[in-house]
């Protein structure tokens, strides 16, 4: 459904640019979208690298398991199907710290493993299965304590009071998340849902 969106939206932006005179301007657009495309995804590999390293060294010396169990009553019920001692455990710790910080850019690539790290739990591969479903909404709430990235461009904006994003920032992402955590929670028990689910299988198997 994605490609028939996006493939819409690119035969229109050619086709209006013609229409109005302005096709040079969209290949313009497309190439310096392109660059930039190039770029971040570069910068993203070297964020993804060092904080899996970091995130590699808290397993190993045991700061992620200190960390599991300081928030293990939380997880557990965000997270019934998820074993205590997995993978996954640590790699959703991690994006949710990092979300918290305000580290957008270092929350990527932690979430992404976290979701690889919640798929081998997955018994109908290609289906979102409910403990991936609330990390996705926890992870899209994105509740910040210190909005770091927010508080960096409104100051490099020349703002008085940079800081001043924290407190309204901060309701917002509580807000957010619990709405969108009591809300998945209701859909999951939901019939419906379990059919299709049901029902993808048989057809899979």
């Amino acid at each position: 459904m994605m490609n028939y969106i996006w493939l819409t939206m690119i035969i229109l932006a050619v086709i209006l640019g013609g229409i109005n005179g302005k096709i040079e301007s969209v290949t313009e657009s497309a190439f310096n979208s392109a660059k930039s495309a190039v770029t971040i995804a570069i910068n993203l590999v070297g964020v993804m690298a060092l904080w899996l390293g970091i995130m590699k060294i808290a397993e190993d010396s045991g700061l992620m398991s200190v960390i599991a169990k300081v928030i293990a009553p939380v997880m557990k019920w965000l997270f019934p199907d998820v074993p205590r001692d997995h993978p996954a455990i640590g790699s959703m710790t991690m994006n949710i710290a990092a979300n918290m910080l305000g580290l957008g850019n270092a929350a990527t690539p932690l979430g992404l493993k976290a979701m690889e790290d919640l798929e081998t739990l997955n018994k109908r591969p290609g289906i979102a299965t409910n403990a991936m479903c609330t990390f996705l909404t926890i992870n899209t709430a994105g509740i910040q304590i210190i909005p770091a990235t927010m508080i960096g461009v409104m100051a490099s904006a020349g703002s008085k009071e940079p800081t001043a994003v924290i407190g309204t920032t901060i309701v917002a992402s509580f807000t957010a998340l619990i709405a969108g955590v009591a809300t998945v929670k209701i859909l999951e028990k939901l019939p419906v849902f379990s059919a299709e689910r049901d029902r993808k299988e048989k057809v899979q198997s």
